[in-house]
């Protein structure tokens, strides 16, 4: 719906009227403890399937106690950006932990996903070049193609005819084209489709950006993520960016690439140059939460068992059940009121998961986002699945009625 503006900022109100009126108004949740499998909310506890916490690490004790002796190492904050004075040897320990785990020469620190999406895509781009976009792309990376004034192109998702044809139309122009895609789309839970998106990139001399946050530490050997260094060189994906805030239990962003991509990066993005590093205390813990998810296979090992007991579980429930086999299993009902209906029946039973509406997703795909972590067991799982049933089935009886 487009509303008229009123004179200057008087129309603020109405505006959330509207998203109320609409089902679109988004409330925080105020947790009362950690982060977990099980978490506290209104003095109740609730079992906790709306969690990135993929590895189960975000309250890990071992994690925890790494994070303290950061601290009494290194104090709470570093007080300047990385190329003042706030760049420590634990930055530069965990950059380089990143790189050997990537398979990359380098690894660059970012505060979080969105500020390294956006803070390289506008480092590489200008006026005169191109990006390319799957139109399911996580926000941070629309965002960064908007913003750094290259002339912006759609492709649809996860269609390499798309792209190759939009590609084409621009061969003849001499400047830089990047091709940019999530690795596992956060919403959706499927992954891209990368031989073919690489395969684009050569044929068009184009630059591939993959954003793997969802899939690091899930998928791949050891938890490499879609970008396999022994399958996919840096000259098949230059720009590899991954968050440590989702597997990885702690906050935070990396790029990682050839030295030349670095050194321009160092150089020229501004998300990067102009903020605070940091806290050291913090890329302590990231090392340890590295080292763990890097070693302990079980953890992928219990998702696939708990990712493919719920999809086998939610196939005659009647929802509309997306084609992922990552930890994020959407649930499509295409209602926003339905949706939000359904997350709070599932609230009033125990169960903590998100009704997800437009923008963050487009319009008649409202869904519930339910996302499985290690941390986890077959009996919650099983438990989850009961509870949609019987929901399912009070739905349908009160839809026929």
């Amino acid at each position: 719906m487009t509303m008229r503006h009123g004179r200057g900022f008087d129309d603020l109100e109405s505006r959330l009227a509207d998203l109320r009126r609409r089902d679109m108004y988004r409330v925080r949740r105020n947790l009362e403890g950690p982060q977990g499998r099980e978490v506290t909310l209104e003095g109740h506890a609730f079992l906790n399937f709306s969690s990135n916490d993929y590895l189960g690490l975000a309250g890990d004790p071992r994690v925890a106690e790494a994070f303290k002796r950061g601290i009494d190492r290194w104090g709470t904050g570093t007080g300047a950006s990385h190329l003042i004075s706030g760049h420590t040897a634990a930055h530069e320990e965990l950059e380089e932990a990143l790189a050997a785990f990537t398979g990359r020469p380098r690894a660059l620190l970012y505060g979080s996903g969105y500020a390294a999406n956006v803070g390289v895509i506008n480092a590489l781009l200008s006026v005169g070049d191109f990006v390319f976009q799957d139109r399911l792309n996580h926000a941070s990376l629309l965002d960064g193609g908007w913003i750094s004034r290259a002339t912006f192109t759609w492709f649809e998702h996860g269609d390499s005819a798309d792209l190759e044809a939009k590609l084409a139309a621009v061969d003849h122009e001499p400047t830089r084209k990047l091709i940019v895609s999530d690795g596992t789309f956060s919403m959706d839970g499927d992954a891209c489709r990368l031989d073919e998106l690489v395969a684009a990139s050569a044929r068009h001399r184009a630059w591939v950006l993959i954003d793997d946050a969802h899939g690091m530490g899930v998928h791949g050997r050891s938890g490499v993520g879609v970008v396999d260094p022994e399958r996919y060189a840096t000259t098949d994906v230059p720009v590899l960016v991954g968050t440590l805030g989702k597997a990885f239990g702690t906050a935070g962003a990396f790029v990682a690439g050839e030295d030349a991509l670095i050194e321009t990066l160092i150089q020229r993005s501004r998300n990067y140059i102009f903020t605070t590093a940091m806290p050291s205390a913090l890329a302590v813990a990231t090392q340890k939460s590295l080292e763990i998810a890097v070693t302990e296979d079980w953890r992928r090992e219990h998702l696939v068992t708990l990712i493919d007991r719920f999809r086998a579980g939610t196939r005659d429930l009647g929802f509309d059940l997306l084609p992922s086999t990552s930890p994020i299993q959407p649930l499509v009902v295409g209602d926003p009121a339905r949706a939000l209906g359904l997350s709070r029946a599932l609230k009033q039973r125990g169960f903590l998961i998100g009704a997800i509406r437009p923008p963050t997703v487009p319009e008649g795909t409202s869904r519930l986002r339910v996302t499985l972590t290690a941390a986890h067991s077959v009996a919650d799982v099983d438990s989850l699945l009961d509870t949609l049933s019987t929901l399912a089935a009070c739905w349908s009886r009160a839809s026929a009625s």
